[in-house]
């Protein structure tokens, strides 16, 4: 898949959107989402990195600053289907998955889908769900299926869970354990919008629902040819050796217990080409690693005792870590 300096042809209709390079389509669908989310291109840029790395993300933030918005907008900018499911204690994953009955007028099982078959599933409050609830999404977010009474059912492509949790309200809560947090491919923040962009947006919906207005921007088709361009962006031996350097530098890191596993390190890799391509290149430099890794990282590692108690954070450790692994020079990295 030819992607920045190579014009690629995209299908849309039957009709090739001739030129449109990879960086193009990707601006097209985040300037639509922010139609409707103001003041956070940063956070838009990276939820679509996200999806066309094929991870998953973990939106941690406090009530009403968009959140369930951004997950709709951006499946309705790629012609996509949303899901969405309400995390409670009582969610069963039936709820999530779907279940087989038995249906009467035909005298056999049928399987009734859940909300699960989806473009983008939106998990509202996820650590509010039982750990057997929860582990329901694992097999859908890692191998893009669910397993019901046997049969194993296909999930849509594009596929992204998109799931919230409020950090700052814990009673009622089962916090995710590691092997589920490792399943998510970004930690994002959307925060509060800032002076302007909430002017903006009380302008902007006060009268119309722009979100019930907004109109796809590419197709499906597209979204998945560029989901195998990401997969086409070349990463130098040396970016590789810089990947990996990183790994084990946070495995000996005074303030990390539990370092980088291997799947951090190939997503930071994915992540790293999505990034790329965005810019619109088709190699990855050391600044994709080093802009990506606060997002990919900073959920998955355990702090030690001594960082604690220096009241450091994680993102605050990966930093250090950045600092501490000399960056490859441009030349070898190209």
């Amino acid at each position: 898949m030819a992607l920045a300096d190579e014009p690629t042809e995209f299908p849309v209709g039957g009709t090739p959107r001739r030129h449109a390079r990879f960086s193009e389509l990707f601006e097209l669908i985040t300037d639509n989402v922010a139609e409707v989310i103001q003041g956070k291109r940063d956070v838009i840029e990276l939820c679509l990195i996200g999806m066309l790395a094929e991870g998953h993300i973990l939106i941690e933030d406090v009530p009403g600053v968009g959140k369930t918005s951004l997950a709709r907008a951006l499946a309705a900018s790629i012609d996509g289907v949303a899901g969405r499911v309400q995390f409670t204690p009582d969610l069963l994953p039936s709820d999530v998955i779907g279940v087989t009955i038995w249906n009467r007028g035909t005298g056999a099982f049928e399987f009734r889908k859940g909300p699960v078959f989806a473009n983008l599933l939106l998990g509202d409050e996820i650590n509010r769900a039982s750990p057997k609830t929860q582990s329901a999404l694992l097999e859908a977010m890692e191998e893009r299926q669910v397993t019901v009474d046997g049969i194993t059912h296909q999930l849509a492509r594009p596929f992204m869970v998109l799931a919230t949790e409020n950090p700052h309200d814990h009673e009622g809560t089962y916090p995710l354990p590691e092997s589920q947090l490792d399943r998510f491919l970004l930690r994002l923040s959307l925060g509060y919008p800032d002076r302007e962009a909430e002017l903006t947006m009380l302008e902007v919906h006060g009268e119309v629902d722009r979100l019930a207005s907004l109109s796809p921007v590419v197709t499906g088709a597209e979204v998945a040819a560029m989901i195998d361009a990401v997969r086409h962006v070349h990463v130098a031996a040396a970016v590789r050796d810089y990947l990996v350097n990183l790994a084990h530098a946070s495995r000996k890191h005074r303030g990390i217990e539990v370092g980088m596993s291997p799947r951090a390190t190939l997503a930071l890799q994915r992540a790293s080409r999505a990034r790329a391509a965005m810019l619109g290149r088709n190699y990855v430099i050391p600044d994709d690693v080093k802009a990506m890794a606060s997002a990919v990282l900073s959920h998955r590692l355990q702090l030690s005792v001594e960082a604690q108690l220096q009241a450091l954070d994680q993102p605050a450790v990966v930093a250090e870590l950045l600092q501490s692994v000399p960056v490859p020079s441009a030349r070898s990295a190209g």
